[in-house]
């Protein structure tokens, strides 16, 4: 929203003595300290306004504000304009906004007065404002008694005036807007509360009719306590003869000041900057208000109309109505006024900021010391509080560093004592001088007789077992070029030419360029542990020979023996039934069910036989081995297995092949039981020198990394027979995306099958 601002003096074309005396009023009201201000302020919010209107709009629409005092003149009427040009910014239209006034305190006279008029209907005849809004009573009455002839149809906005001075005259449904409340009882009861000892009332105002208006609807408000204080109204007097009466009040009075825009001397005045101050400045006794840009110059204040707030609801109703609401729809409504006091009067007449009426507002307040300067009280105090906590802080460290260099002292040579009890080493290597320094366990691992040594790293490489040379130090440049720690085990030979083995864990330090600037790690002797790892495979690979001879005998007792007697078993009884057969047919339908049980029994055996010990991996080799297994499997446990292979050598050493069958049956019981999968499948393929059998499903699956701490038997047995034979187990699995076994054999490969 836009507006474009058209503030013209009184019918200028028309008009020219008018314009001189107007532009002698403007002068003179020019001349004071608040109408300057007032120029600067509404030339700033009109600057503010036309930069706004600068935006593109799709339509413009004509507001004329006619005010009964010229903005300059009156704190009010300026407050009143500046809410509603404020107001206006919320139309979704470009405002071209006239802006007049009636001159009602310079020209009063009823013949300047209907010059005025007549020239503003005869200026307006061909340049119709969309919304007119009528700021005070004059301008109320002009429209009301001329609304048909010179604006006909042109909704009427009011604001600025009190229902009591609409007299005898009535709005019709063009007009609506918003009353002002004077309600000088109120401001009365309040005084009365504060200065209970009051007996006189003076009521001081002008001649001016905006000012006579005034006095009488504060006459009537005070009429029923006229017998029960004394009222005196001071208003025909000339000024300097008002002053000097306020002056001499007695000491039980208040004040009540209507308006005073001229008195009987004919001299004009500002009511709130020039009447206020002069007459709170006169008084000996408390000056009380009407309205809230009085509340300046020593006066106390009360229950004050807010010309601002009038303003703003006057503004909304004039969006409304350029929205395309119908004035008749927007219902007329009365202003809120607000208790409202001057805190320097408040403390000039002793009067208790406790004492006042609830919810009132104090204005201009004298801050306290604190208030005034809270917040360098308070950066003053937290730069004070922030020094101290540094310091604290500051000797704090210092003891702590203290403690902690002792701490550092002690962990050191605790540090060492733990690494030569532990048979390690700590190796720092300075990668930019290629000095290593080794401390620790060095008799033990190197038999170097010193526990502190300094060298090259060349020379710390020759100490590796040179098998094992190529594999460490690639270790060592993937954690320097990944920027990750490393960990490998390897061989070291010591200076008389034992084998030591070692587990190393290190870790590359940077500068802030990015380059390497010393290593860290550990070397910690695992040679008996690697001992006991070969005697533990040792012990587990006679331990799965011994298993596998035990399955072997029980397999041929099983088949040579027990199957064979049930063979036979089972013969007789089918002898036996065919025998009495005639003679009790109950009897003999019993027999034959026993010999079909006894039957069952023996093939079962003959599978428990199979399963213990494969005829067919024995005879036929490990393909043919497996093949027979999945099938016979898969027949039994109901469940699809598909089996293929390729490249599998046709030879292959009875241990691995056994090994690798053994896999095969717990991988495939593991399916069955854990996955609840209906099909797996079973891949058996030579990869250059090893073999590798792959044992998969598609079922639930599962964390290896959670199960790991609490594998089954079955795990660790493959993990044993691969490892007692040099190869090893991989299990890839993730929760209901199923499960894969690797097992990987070295084998010596002849013709591939």
């Amino acid at each position: 929203m836009a507006i474009a601002l058209r503030h013209s003096s009184i019918g200028e074309h028309w008009l020219g003595g008018w314009q001189a005396l107007r532009d002698h009023g403007r002068r003179r009201c020019e001349g004071t300290a608040i109408g300057r201000l007032v120029l600067l302020a509404l030339a700033i919010a009109f600057l503010t306004l036309q930069l706004i209107a600068q935006t593109p709009v799709k339509s413009v629409r004509r507001v004329f504000i006619l005010n009964i005092f010229n903005p300059l003149s009156s704190p009010g009427v300026a407050a009143l304009d500046q809410a509603i040009m404020v107001g206006l910014e919320s139309s979704p239209y470009q405002i071209e906004l006239y802006a007049e006034d009636m001159g009602t305190t310079l020209f009063p006279g009823e013949a300047s007065q209907k010059q005025i008029r007549e020239g503003y209907i005869h200026k307006y005849h061909d340049h119709k404002p969309d919304v007119i809004v009528a700021v005070g009573p004059e301008p109320l009455h002009f429209l009301i008694e001329s609304h048909e002839k010179a604006f006909p149809g042109v909704p009427v906005i009011f604001c600025g005036s009190t229902e009591e001075m609409l007299g005898k005259l009535k709005v019709d449904s063009h007009f609506t807007g918003v009353w002002g409340v004077a309600q000088p009882e109120k401001t009365l009861i309040a005084a009365l509360h504060l200065r209970p000892s009051t007996r006189n009332v003076v009521v001081v105002g002008g001649v001016g009719t905006y000012d006579r208006r005034l006095v009488s609807i504060a006459r009537e408000s005070f009429h029923s306590y006229e017998s029960k204080l004394h009222f005196t109204y001071l208003t025909d007097l000339a000024m300097p003869a008002l002053l000097e009466r306020l002056k001499h009040l007695p000491p039980d009075t208040i004040v009540y000041h209507t308006a005073m825009t001229e008195d009987t001397a004919g001299s004009h005045f500002i009511d709130a900057t020039q009447a206020v101050p002069m007459i709170a400045a006169a008084a000996n006794a408390p000056v009380f208000v009407l309205d809230d840009v009085d509340i300046r110059g020593g006066a106390v204040g009360g229950d004050v109309l807010s010309f601002a707030a009038e303003g703003k609801t006057a503004a909304d109703m004039v969006v409304s109505v350029l929205s395309g609401e119908k004035p008749q729809n927007i219902p007329i409504v009365k202003s809120d006024n607000v208790f409202t006091f001057d805190w320097p009067a408040l403390q000039r007449w002793g009067i208790k900021e406790s004492d006042l009426p609830p919810g009132s507002a104090v204005l201009h307040r004298r801050l306290t010391v604190w208030e005034s300067y809270k917040r360098y009280i308070i950066g003053g105090l937290s730069l004070i509080l922030f020094e101290t906590i540094l310091i604290l802080g500051l000797l704090w460290q210092r003891a702590r560093r203290r403690k902690v260099e002792t701490e550092l002292v002690v962990s050191n040579d605790r540090l060492r004592l733990s690494v030569e009890a532990g048979k390690s080493v700590v190796w720092d290597w300075d990668v930019k001088s290629g000095q290593e320094r080794r401390f620790g366990a060095l008799d033990t691992m190197f038999g170097i007789s010193t526990d502190n040594h300094s060298d090259n790293i060349k020379e710390f490489r020759n100490c590796i077992y040179p098998a094992d040379r190529e594999r460490v130090w690639n270790a060592i440049a993937d954690a320097r070029t990944d920027r990750k720690s490393y960990s490998t085990e390897f061989r070291v030979v010591r200076t008389d030419g034992a084998l030591r083995w070692v587990t190393a864990r290190g870790e590359f330090y940077f500068t802030r360029h990015q380059k390497a600037s010393h290593m860290l790690g550990m070397l910690v002797d695992i040679t008996d542990r690697k001992l006991a790892e070969d005697a533990l495979s040792t012990l587990g690979g006679r331990l799965i020979e011994a298993q596998e001879e035990e399955r072997r005998r029980i397999a041929r007792e099983i088949h040579d023996d027990y199957n064979q007697r049930l063979a036979v078993a089972a013969i007789e009884l089918e002898e036996l039934a065919e025998t009495i057969g005639h003679l009790n047919g109950d009897g003999t339908a019993r027999l034959r069910e026993l010999s079909n049980y006894v039957s069952e029994l023996g093939a079962d055996l003959h599978a428990l036989s199979h399963r213990l010990h494969s005829s067919t991996l024995e005879n036929l080799g490990i393909v043919a081995g497996i093949e027979a297994f999945c099938e016979e499997f898969a027949d039994q446990q109901e469940i699809q297995i598909k089996f293929d292979h390729e490249n599998v050598p046709s030879r292959v050493s009875e241990d691995a092949a056994l090994c690798l069958f053994r896999i095969a049956q717990e991988g495939l019981r593991n399916v069955k039981k854990h996955s609840g999968a209906n099909e797996a499948y079973v891949r058996l393929e030579g990869v250059d020198e090893n073999l590798h059998l792959s044992i998969s499903d598609r079922g639930k699956g599962f964390d290896p990394n959670a199960r790991s701490r609490k594998s089954g038997i079955g795990i660790r047995s493959m993990q044993e027979r691969l490892r007692s034979l040099g190869g090893h187990l991989e299990i890839h699995s993730r929760p209901m995306e199923g499960t894969r076994i690797d097992a990987w054999l070295r084998v010596a490969s002849t013709v591939a099958g």
